[in-house]
């Protein structure tokens, strides 16, 4: 089996949702604790991604041209 280096929408979800919360985290320390609503915001949205299939960054993924992984092959149309 060939293993692809290239990101696909699988990692490009979960590469985006660790920056946000990142971000999240680090606005949380420097900014104001409100920012944690933003983390809250994403956990929120990867649970019910994991239930439904729906997941918008991944449609917007598609859109861009990025390539399918397995976990959102056909839910993203």
């Amino acid at each position: 089996m060939k293993k692809s280096n290239s990101i696909n929408i699988d990692r490009a979800v979960f590469l985006f949702g660790g920056i946000v919360i990142l971000i999240s985290v680090v606005l949380t320390l420097w900014v104001s604790q409100w920012w944690l609503i933003l983390t809250a915001f994403v956990g929120l949205n990867m649970i019910q991604s994991a239930f439904t299939g729906f997941c918008p960054p991944a449609i917007l993924f598609r859109k861009l041209g990025m390539p399918s992984g397995c976990a959102f092959k056909g839910k993203t149309e």
